[in-house]
């Protein structure tokens, strides 16, 4: 710069000195700016904000979200955007490997495991094998949790078969090998169970664990074969019984509803269907080698039954009146009694109702052709003699009679 510069010019390009303000300045300036901000507030729209969560609905929307959800969100439920979006991020398969996704499913699987939610534990692992990684091991691991799962729910066989599975992939899987020593025990395949239990002691000779399932299977074994001997016995004697029974009825000149003769009978043809006689079908005395057959006696006026559930072919049908009426009353004191009453039979075989002798044996009336055997059980009809109901019962026509027919 020159000497010869005036002082002047200097003094020009120096910046201005700020003026102070007046308390009454900044009071004025003050109001300005209050009534410029009410102006522009007045100037906005008024709406009420509708985006929010509604009182009684934010604890809801809150478990929703993925930050702050206390349980996993079940098949089904609307999921939060954000737990969406987190869930295509892990289980894309763009983004992520096959060993990736079975991981990812096995560690869901193992979350629910650990809250006892076992349908979906079963759930997160079939979704891990059903990536068909390529890693041996960890589709070994798969199989050995879901066979898990499956036991505590106690589907012992899906369990099994995971846990076999399981070590085809890992044949020294000590896990899987006691889970399918569990399962056959508790699906009485005993003899596996003992084979794995074996092979795990070799591994570890002293697990209590194994032991204990060792000594349960055996027991367990003598118990099922103990009883499968005593009820192939019974059995057997059931058998001989009943052939007794049919040789003995082949004897007679009985006919039978369900049969054409004693050599088309079954057991199910003999077994009453009648409530209180199911329990009493034909059978020969131990005393005297007769036949016991379980009675029914039906009242058409009152339309009630009567039951002798064990009653010797040697015994008269009167001797059968006698014991029933001996306590009888139906509303007429002494109006039944053995030599007051007719008895008579519906044949639903070759149909008609027929007077029966009362003198006669039960053994000489099932001989009579116009006597057949329904269901195992002898059947009979009381009417007072020369009643008004009897009249009744015989004037009917009956194909064979149905009115007062018990139902079997």
């Amino acid at each position: 710069m020159s000497d010869n510069t005036p002082v002047e010019s200097l003094a020009t390009d120096a910046p201005a000195k700020k003026q102070t303000m007046t308390d009454e300045e900044r009071l004025e300036l003050a109001a300005k700016l209050d009534r410029e901000l009410d102006e522009f507030i007045a100037g906005l729209e008024k709406r009420r904000y509708t985006d929010g969560w509604p009182e009684d609905k934010w604890q809801e929307e809150m478990d929703k979200h993925p930050f702050f959800m206390k349980k996993a969100p079940e098949p089904g439920d609307e999921l939060h955007p954000l737990y969406e979006g987190m869930q295509k991020l892990k289980y894309d398969p763009e983004e992520n490997t096959a060993e990736e996704l079975a991981q990812s499913y096995k560690e869901d699987g193992t979350f629910y495991m650990k809250h006892k939610k076992f349908r979906m534990a079963i759930y997160g692992y079939s979704e891990g094998l059903k990536q068909k990684c390529n890693n041996d091991l960890l589709n070994a691991q798969l199989y050995n949790n879901r066979s898990a799962a499956n036991y505590f729910l106690r589907n012992y066989r899906s369990s099994l078969n995971d846990a076999i599975k399981a070590l085809e992939l890992k044949p020294d899987y000590i896990k899987a090998k006691l889970r399918a020593a569990q399962c056959c025990l508790e699906l009485e395949r005993y003899d596996e169970c003992i084979r794995y239990c074996e092979e795990l002691l070799v591994l570890d000779p002293i697990n209590g664990t194994v032991t204990d399932i060792v000594v349960e299977a055996s027991n367990r074994k003598l118990l099922k074969n103990r009883n499968s001997r005593r009820r192939q016995a019974l059995e057997k004697k059931k058998d001989d019984k009943l052939k007794a029974l049919l040789t003995e009825l082949s004897k007679r000149s009985i006919t039978f509803c369900e049969a054409n003769s004693v050599d088309d009978l079954e057991e199910k043809d003999l077994i009453p269907l009648l409530p209180p006689l199911e329990d009493h079908m034909v059978s020969i005395s131990e005393e005297d080698g007769s036949l016991e057959w379980p009675l029914a006696f039906c009242y058409p006026e009152y339309e009630i039954m009567d039951f002798q559930q064990k009653v010797s072919e040697n015994a008269t049908i009167f001797d059968c009146l006698v014991a029933l009426f001996e306590d009888f009353k139906l509303g007429h004191p002494g109006q039944y009694k053995a030599d007051t009453v007719n008895v008579y039979h519906d044949n639903k075989k070759f149909g008609g109702t027929h007077k029966l002798d009362v003198d006669k044996t039960i053994k000489d009336i099932l001989n009579e052709k116009n006597f057949a055997v329904q269901q195992g059980t002898l059947v009979f009809y009381v009417l007072v003699k020369d009643s008004d109901e009897e009249r009744e019962f015989l004037k009917l026509e009956r194909k064979p009679f149905e009115k007062y027919a018990p139902v079997f």
